[in-house]
C-alpha cells in the first residue's frame, strides 16, 4: 500500500471519528433532554423576613441581605416589602458593604421618600459616604457626597433625631474639603504660582469658615499677597486673622512677616476680606 493510500485512510478515519462524536453528543442531548434550571422554592415573606432579622442578630449581615433580596423577588407586593428595603440598607451598612448600602438607600427612597423611615435611610446613606472619606491628599468626592446627603437630612427632616448628628459630621466633612484646598494651595505657593495659591486659600476662607484650616489660610494669603507686592491685601488678611484669632501662632507669624517690610495689620476699605471680621 502506498503512502498516499495510507494517508487517505487515516483522513477518512479521522472524519468518521469526528462525525461519530457529534452524533453521540446529539443523541445524549435527545436522551436526557434540555437541562432545566432548578426553581427557587417559594418561602413565605414573614419567614424570610424573620430569618433576616435572626441573621442580623448574629451579625450575619450578608446572609440577611440574601434573605431580604429573596423576599423582594418572591413577594413584590407583600406589606413587608418596605421593611425589607429598609433592612437592606441597614444590613449592608452594618456589614461594611457601603456602596451597596448607598444603592439600597436609593432604591428605598425611590419608593418610600415620604415614609417615616426616610430620614433614617438618608442618614445611613450619608454615613456610608462619610465612612469612606479618605485623607486630604485624595479626591474628595465622597466628602462632597456626604455633605450633600447630610444637608438633605437636615433640611428635609430638621426635627428628626438624626439632624443633630448630621450637623456634627458635616463639620468633619467640611474640614476634609478645606484640607484638600489647603494642600493644593500650598503646592501652588511652593511652585511660585502665587495667584493660583491665593484662589485656593480664598475658597477656604470664604466657603469653609467653620473648618480648622481658616487660620493658616489667612496666613498663607498674607504671605502670597506680599510675594506679589499687594501690601494692602496682605495687611488686611493679617488684620482679619488677628481679629478672629488673636492668640493664634499663625497671626504672630503674619504680624512678623508684615513687620519685616515695615507694615502692620490693618483692614483696608474695599477689600473682600473686610466683611470676614466677626
Amino acid at each position: 500500500m502506498t503512502v498516499d493510500a495510507i494517508g487517505g485512510l487515516t483522513s477518512r478515519a479521522a472524519r468518521f471519528f469526528t462525525l461519530a462524536l457529534v452524533v453521540a453528543v446529539l443523541a445524549g442531548c435527545s436522551m436526557f433532554g434540555p437541562q432545566k434550571l432548578k426553581e427557587e422554592p417559594i418561602i413565605p415573606a414573614a419567614t424570610l423576613y424573620q430569618k433576616a432579622l435572626d441573621d442580623m442578630d448574629r451579625q450575619y449581615y450578608a446572609t440577611a441581605v440574601k434573605s431580604l433580596e429573596q423576599l423582594d423577588r418572591q413577594h413584590p407586593r407583600d406589606p413587608l416589602l418596605e421593611k425589607s428595603k429598609l433592612m437592606q440598607v441597614y444590613a449592608n451598612y452594618r456589614g461594611g458593604k457601603l456602596d451597596e448600602a448607598i444603592l439600597a438607600a436609593d432604591r428605598y427612597m425611590a419608593l418610600y421618600a415620604n415614609k417615616p423611615d426616610a430620614a433614617y435611610v438618608l442618614y445611613l446613606k450619608a454615613n456610608s459616604y462619610f465612612a469612606q472619606i479618605k485623607d486630604i491628599t485624595r479626591d474628595q468626592q465622597l466628602s462632597a457626597d456626604a455633605i450633600e446627603t447630610y444637608n438633605l437630612v437636615i433640611s428635609n427632616f430638621p426635627q428628626s433625631e438624626y439632624a443633630e448628628d448630621a450637623k456634627d459630621k458635616l463639620l468633619v466633612a467640611y474640614d476634609q474639603l478645606a484640607g484638600k484646598e489647603m494642600s493644593v494651595g500650598r503646592y501652588y505657593l511652593g511652585n511660585g504660582q502665587h495667584t493660583a495659591a491665593i484662589n485656593r486659600f480664598r475658597v477656604v476662607v470664604e466657603t469653609w469658615q467653620t473648618s480648622t484650616h481658616v487660620e493658616e489660610a489667612l496666613f498663607r494669603l498674607t504671605e502670597a499677597y506680599l510675594l506679589l507686592g499687594l501690601t494692602n491685601e496682605a495687611s488686611t488678611a493679617a488684620a482679619v486673622l488677628g481679629h478672629n484669632y488673636p492668640s493664634s501662632t499663625w497671626y504672630k507669624q503674619a504680624f512678623d512677616l508684615l513687620a519685616k517690610q515695615g507694615l502692620a495689620p490693618v483692614v483696608n476699605d474695599g477689600s473682600w476680606m473686610a466683611g470676614l471680621r466677626n
